[in-house]
């Protein structure tokens, strides 16, 4: 999408001060000049980059689809060492320091995994199968957008996600990997070992009360059969794999406490509508199959 018509973003990035107040105070603005703050500036550029990506890629104005803005509030409390969607905005806290940090240069796919959330049915259940699937989502596009940024083929990305931000002495690479769930950290003393299943036999069974039922967790299953898929056909990722897995999460066509096998036979439904019975097809079939759920 190339024309003078085409959609812009529109950005804000609010500072909480290290207080629990959001949105915090209003720091930087579509168009306004960089702040004395890194942070700032690398959170207003990455959301740049994911608004230019689902624009020229899918066509989509903006996350919510309609050229809402762009809200993220940084310095979320004192050392707070994770980072969330309040269903209006994505909120990052600086990291603890010990197990987790934030690095400004390398927050790119941790900004988009935390936008990417409007994009799905927005009925999904956040809890169990749906939730995760949820999850994956996120952790999917938000691997595309830096894959697009660097200009990767499926072969050439590292399908990590939050590279660099475990805190030095981590024994670990990033925060998850969407191609070998379950190794990207070991470190018993610091944060224990990656938890995240590869294979529906070792589905973590959950309460509700435990991370949605594993949402975070479970999620590795269907992120391993995206990078199976996208890594069948080669290529660029965003392309074929990516608009199989967009059209799938944003047609509408899930109910809200979808499991992975709906999301499964979904994906192969719009592979086989989009191109045929052919090469993308066998690859979204084969990938759920290698995982478990068909």
């Amino acid at each position: 999408m190339d024309t003078e018509d085409a959609p812009t973003p529109r950005r804000e990035v609010y500072d909480a001060g290290t207080k629990d107040t959001l949105p915090g105070t209003l720091v930087r603005s579509e168009g306004d000049d960089p702040s004395t703050d890194e942070l700032v500036n690398s959170v207003y550029d990455a959301l740049g980059t994911t608004f230019d990506f689902f624009r020229d890629v899918y066509g989509r104005n903006s996350l919510d689809g309609e050229g809402g803005p762009l809200r993220v509030t940084v310095h979320y409390r004192e050392k707070f060492p994770n980072a969330f969607w309040d269903g209006k905005q994505f909120v990052l806290g600086d990291g603890d320091g010990t197990v987790y940090q934030l690095r400004p240069q390398e927050i790119l796919d941790v900004v988009a995994a935390g936008m990417v959330r409007q994009i799905m049915n927005p009925e999904l259940v956040y809890a169990f199968d749906s939730g995760a699937l949820s999850e994956s989502v996120a952790d999917v596009f938000a691997s595309l957008v830096k894959q697009y940024s660097l200009g990767q083929s499926a072969d050439q990305a590292d399908w990590l996600l939050g590279l660099g931000m475990l805190a030095p002495g981590v024994k670990g690479k990033a925060l998850r990997s969407l191609a070998a769930p379950g190794t990207a950290y070991d470190d018993p003393d610091r944060i224990g070992k990656d938890p995240q299943p590869a294979h529906t036999d070792d589905y973590r069974e959950m309460p509700a009360y435990r991370d949605n039922g594993g949402v975070h967790v479970n999620s590795g299953i269907p992120n391993r059969a995206f990078h199976l898929t996208a890594t069948a056909i080669g290529g660029n990722a965003w392309e074929k794999a990516g608009r199989i897995w967009y059209d799938a999460a944003t047609g509408g066509k899930l109910s809200s406490d979808a499991k992975f096998a709906d999301f499964a036979k979904l994906t192969a439904t719009v592979a086989e509508e989009l191109y045929g019975t052919g090469t993308e097809l066998d690859a979204v079939n084969n990938a759920w199959k290698t995982v478990g759920v068909l």
